[in-house]
This record gives C-alpha cells, structure tokens and sequence, in this order.
C-alpha cells in the first residue's frame, strides 16, 4: 500500500499538520513503518501545501495573501478602533498594509514565552477572534491567516505603534531574524523578539505589514491585479461606512505613472445597491434590517487545557440592501462580516427563499396573481433584482479557509424572516409612494411569470423546423432552403404587395421573407402577454426560433441577418421604429450581436439617354438631396437623362429586378447595421418616443419642432 491510499482510507489518523513521505517501499507494506511519515512543524505544512490555505499558488493565490492581511485591518475598522486603510505596491513586487487600528499586542503571551506579534505570525491557528473577547464579529476565524502569509513571502516586515513605542520584527519564510539589509534576498540573522524603536504620541497607534511573495511557491506569471484590487477595496468601502480605502501603484508597469485612488463612501450599502445596478429602477433601494439569535455548541478551552462542548447564544445582524429595476437579470452580492461568499451560503438561500414566498402571498392578497395562476417561481421574483446581503454573527461556519460559503445553519432561518416581515412591509404599506413601487413591482414579477410559461408553450415552435415540421411555422413564411444560419438572411417585408416582387428579386437559396400587415403592435406600451397575443409579432418571434424576453437564447436563432424592408417614406419609418422597438426590448442580443439590418431602397430612379461605355442606365438615388447632387453632377459632365424622373412611392412599384439590384442582392446594396451604443440612452429613447407617458413626448416635440428641417417631410 501506498503512502496516499493509506492516508485517503483513513489509517493513520493524522493531523493537517502531519503528511505521509510518498516512496515507501512496495513489498506488501512489509517495511512500511513509522519512520515513513513526515512531521510537519509550525509553517513548514503551509509551504508543503499552500493550496489547502490559499486555494493556488496563481494570481489568484497571490489576491488571496493580500485580502488575509487587509481583511485583519478591516476587522479592526468593524470594531470601531480603525477609520483608514493604506495598500502600496511597490517596484520591487512587494506590498505593504497600514492602518491606524489598535496594533497588533506586543506584550508577552503567556504560554508560548513570545510576543504577541510573533505568535499571530508564527502560530497557526492563533488570534484574537477565537474567544470572542476582542472582535464581535470579523472576517478573520481560523487564526491562520497572517501565519500562512509569513509562510509564503522570502521576507516579510511588521512594524507596530503601541504603547508609545514602534516595535519591529522581520520574518524570512516564517522564521523570525534581522535583515541586515533591504530586499528579500539580504543577509539574514534568526533571532526571536521584538524590536523597540523611537517613542510615540501615546495616542498613536497602529500595524504596518510589507512583505515580499515568495517567488519558490509562487507560478512566475503570478501577478497582483490592480483592477482586482480596486474593486475590493471599492467593495470594502461600501460594506464599512466611514472607512477610507488608499490603493497606491508604485510598480510603473507598461511605462505607466504612479496611481493612487481613495475609496470612501458614507451610504453603506445602499449606496452599494444603486452602484450596481445598471437598469432603471422600479422602486426605490429598499434597507431590510433585523436580528435574530440562535444556541450552538461550540469547543470551549477550559483551565485546565480541556476543550469541553458548551452551549452557546449567538446573535445574528442582517442587513440587505435591494431595489427592483426594468431589467432581466439579476445581481446578488453576499457578505458575512464584510467577508465575500460568491458561491452564497445559508444566508443566501434564506433570502431568495423567503423573497419568493413573501411576494407569491402579496401577488395573491392584491389579486394581481389570477386564482387560476401558478405561483410564481423563484427566479420570476429575482428579476431584474440588485441586492446585497450581509449577515454579521460571531464565529460564522465557513467552507474552508477561502471562506466562499457559509454553513451556519440557523443563518437561513433568521435571514428569511427578518426579509419576510420587512418586505411585507413594504408590498402591503399603505402610504402613497410606497405603494405605487410596490404595485409596479409586483406586476412586473407577475408578468416575468407569464412570460416564462408562454415561452415554455412556445418553446418548440420556437426551433428550426425540418421539413415534416414546417407546417407550424407561418403559412405566411417563404423560407430559404438553406439551413446555414451564418449565411441566411430573413426580410421582414411591409405588406403583401411588397411581398410578390421580393419573392420574384430574393435568392431562394439563402433569402427568407416574412410580410407584416402595416404596422405592427407598439410594445413599448402594451404587456407582455398582449404582446404574444399579436399576430405579427407572434409570428415575427415564431419564425426567428430563439424565444424572447429573458428567455432568448441567441444561439437558437434561425438566421444569420434579419433585414427590416419598409418604404422610404414616413410610415416605412414607423414601421421600421415600431420593428427595432420590439427587437430591442424582447430580443436585444440580435442587436447586441451586430444581427439586425434595415434595408435602405432608393427613392428615385434616373434613366440616362446615350450612357457612355461602361456607364450604368439607371442611377438610383436615395435622398433628395442626393437626386439634386447627381442631377449638377450630370448636367456639368454634359451627360444626357429623360426628364421623367421616377420617385418611388413604395416596394411595390419596383420590378424585381430594380429591387434585387437596388436592395436584395449582395453584391449592390446598401444595408444599415444598427447597434445600442448606449444601453442607457437607448431605452431612455424608447421610453420617451414610445412609452405610455405622454407628457413627455408631447414636450420633446414641442420643443424640437423649431430645429426641423420642413423639407425633410414626406408629404
């Protein structure tokens, strides 16, 4: 038997501390005996396998060295002794940490002969926030987090203000000493102690840590990352009111200057609620706050040294900031003590949990839920939902040192019925404002619901029929024969008559055509379920194969382009506006992906008399302006044209030919690509040139009626 498969089957029953020599001798585990196994002593298991405390030893394990020192001085600005925080990069690749805190105790811990700093560094599993007695509530648990740092880095340097005195220590890979120089690669004396230095105001006080990664643990790519760096910090700012964050860039990387970028903001984390959301909002940032307490048994260290299970009461704060906006998706940031859980946790499950059962009651008290109705499902109440959740409690169960879950189980219960009265009181409040938002987000949640099922009604005549199955498509539809969607093409056609020549000019090979009867329903202004009730943009959702709303799924799309082929004239622009309008708020990734086209038809036609070798008999103009361009164009050049000058009224008073060679063919066309350049100024023009809101638009047009250009109107 091997060393592994017998640490993995259990034998041996040994510490994390204690790891098996891989090697021992394969004659039936004959020899096999304790010599073989390894002892690991104070940090040698860390450097012997950072992974298990780091997670990696990538970028990503580098963050992570750097979020254990910080977090240890946001833990004293969550205790109220901390109001500023500084981190510097350095050239040389190292990091320093300070803060203005209490300082890490420099007086002598009784049972290990050392000095506090020595043993928060040296000692795993070693701290002050095991007894409870020196942080209510911090990120730090397991006492191993600035150990497993010192273990890590060649060098690392702790200077503490306290007791009217700086007191200094150096550390190279865990081991205590004097450098007699600068940088990690200096000489190096071990010795054990603290160092004094000059006095100090008494009231100053304070930790600076610097350390150097070090680089036989660490990949070689293994970088700090700036932007990684200011987000948490931003996110830290928001969490801790009052606390001021300085990320200082010293490292002059690709030629760049020195950066510094403070972070402090007084609104906690309802001003973080407004910063991430990125929609509209439907109701204002709602604060949900409470407590609750819960019993556990824990392992408590006697007098004698005996670890005894005690019951004890713990005290849970929660805290939640959300507001409901007119997007689709939604965004759930997660904290306990400040502490980030991406992958969620008790916390978060009690939350959305109690966010669903709480609105299904008020969608059925205010009757906008029908009898017959489901209840809505989780994610219908999540939508287009920003919110953050904190939970502070002492010693919280976390997954792992990462800290990425949390596991303490009374959490969910106490989360989900401070959220089930808060919200409650906020979806049934009778005060005017209030109750608006809270009707405004009820019927949007009520109407995801109906969207969700009517696109699982619809789900599979939303897919690329074979030909057995073409029938449920659009009578209406003339399809392609080409299955590939990167080449197929689909025109939405104005009306029937349009649609006879655009059959006889379209390539059939690769060219689809859909006709709509005039203009097609508003939905701007019209609900989702009236929406999917229209004919036309039943069918228009139909044929395109990829659903719509939040349920679009571009990658189901039958057709590489969708075309819009209207008149050039004013209703043409309607219907073209009333067309992007739909795409834009039901399948927005068509837009988004550079997928969808407007078609752009010539207004006249001007037929030459003699044209010259190699000139054209027709020249096809496309604004009136341009007519007159190319009319002095050819009267200076002395080329001849018959007086009859055609205009266009409309597709249909082309011949195929014109309209294949003008508008359908490839190889002569003109199309226009649109795109949402600004997501926000998008749909504050769609809410205001084709929302309900009349006001509005009645001023925008009063307002610019002044600066249009008369001749542009097509009368």
């Amino acid at each position: 038997m091997t060393a592994d498969s017998s640490l993995a089957s259990g034998r041996g029953n040994t510490k994390p501390s204690t790891a098996l020599l891989a090697g021992a001798d394969r004659d039936g585990g004959t020899n096999y005996t304790a010599r073989h196994l390894l002892v690991l002593e104070g940090l040698e298991a860390v450097r012997k396998r950072p992974g298990m405390y780091i997670g990696s030893t990538d970028s990503r394990g580098l963050m992570h060295c750097l979020w254990e020192i910080i977090d240890n001085s946001v833990d004293e600005a969550l205790g109220g002794h901390c109001d500023r925080i500084e981190v510097v990069l350095y050239e040389d690749g190292s990091v320093e940490i300070r803060d203005n805190g209490r300082g890490i105790p420099v007086d002598v811990e009784p049972k290990t002969g050392l000095s506090g700093v020595e043993v928060v560094m040296t000692k795993l599993h070693a701290g002050g926030k095991f007894g409870g007695g020196s942080y209510a509530a911090s990120g730090g648990l397991h006492g191993v987090g600035a150990s497993v740092v010192n273990a890590l880095s060649s060098r690392l340097d702790i200077e503490v203000d306290r007791g009217s005195r700086t007191h200094s220590i150096s550390f190279r890979r865990g081991v205590p000493g004097i450098f007699t120089e600068s940088g990690p690669d200096a000489p190096f004396d071990p010795a054990s102690g603290l160092r004094k230095g000059k006095k100090l105001p008494k009231s100053r006080t304070g930790t600076r840590v610097r350390y150097w990664a070090d680089r036989q643990i660490f990949l070689k790519d293994a970088r700090l990352s700036l932007e990684t760096l200011h987000g948490r910090a931003r996110q830290t700012a928001f969490l801790v009111p009052g606390l001021t964050l300085v990320v200082r860039d010293e490292r002059r990387l690709d030629g760049k200057d020195v950066s510094e970028e403070v972070f402090r903001y007084d609104g906690g984390i309802s001003e973080f609620c407004e910063y991430l959301a990125q929609d509209k909002p439907v109701s204002d940032v709602l604060r949900l706050q409470g407590k609750g307490q819960f019993k556990e048994t824990v392992p408590v260290l006697d007098d004698r040294g005996h670890m005894i299970p005690t019951e004890v009461q713990r005290e849970l704060d929660v805290d939640i900031a959300l507001r409901w906006g007119t997007g689709y998706d939604s965004l759930l940031k997660s904290f306990v003590n400040i502490i980030a859980t991406p992958k969620g946790g008790t916390h978060v499950s009690g939350f959305e949990r109690s966010v669903a059962k709480t609105v299904n009651e008020a969608l059925r008290s205010t009757k906008i839920l029908r009898v017959a109705e489901d209840d809505v499902a989780k994610d219908d109440a999540m939508e287009g939902l920003t919110a953050v959740v904190t939970v502070r409690l002492a010693e919280p169960q976390f997954e792992g040192q990462t800290k990425e879950v949390l596991g303490t189980s009374a959490a969910s219960r106490i989360v989900a019925q401070v959220v089930s009265k808060e919200l409650k009181n906020f979806l049934t409040s009778t005060k005017r404002d209030a109750k608006q938002q809270a009707r405004a987000v009820l019927e949007k949640i009520a109407a995801a619901a109906r969207t969700r099922i009517a696109a699982r009604q619809h789900k599979e005549a939303q897919r690329r029929k074979t030909a057995l199955e073409s029938s449920s498509l659009p009578a209406k539809l003339a399809d392609c024969r080409s299955d590939d969607v990167d080449r197929s093409e689909l025109f939405i056609v104005e009306g029937d008559s349009a649609l006879g020549t655009a059959k006889l000019a379209r390539n059939s090979e690769f060219q689809a055509l859909l006709p709509i009867r005039g203009k097609i329903l508003n939905v701007q202004k019209s609900s989702v379920s009236d929406m999917l009730k229209n004919a036309e943009c039943g069918s228009i959702i139909q044929v395109i194969g990829a659903g719509s709303g939040r349920t679009f799924d571009i990658d189901q799309a039958r057709y590489g382009k969708v075309i819009f082929l209207a008149d050039a004239d004013v209703d043409g622009a309607h219907i073209r506006i009333l067309l992007l309008t739909l795409f834009q708020r039901y399948m927005r990734p068509m837009i988004e992906e550079g997928r969808v086209f407007s078609a752009v038809p010539p207004l006249h036609r001007i037929e030459l008399v003699s044209p010259k070798k190699g000139q054209e008999k027709y020249i096809y103009t496309y604004s009136d302006n341009e007519l007159r361009q190319t009319l002095l164009e050819l009267e200076r050049t002395k080329v001849r044209y018959k007086d009859s000058i055609q205009r266009y009224k409309g597709l249909g008073e082309m011949d195929a030919g014109q309209l294949a060679e003008t508008t359908m063919d490839p190889r002569h066309r003109t199309l226009r690509r649109i795109n949402i350049s600004d997501l926000e100024a998008a749909e504050t023009a769609f809410d205001l040139l084709m929302g309900s809101e009349v006001a509005p638009r009645r001023e925008f047009i009063s307002s610019s009626a002044a600066t249009l250009d008369r001749a542009r109107i097509d009368v």
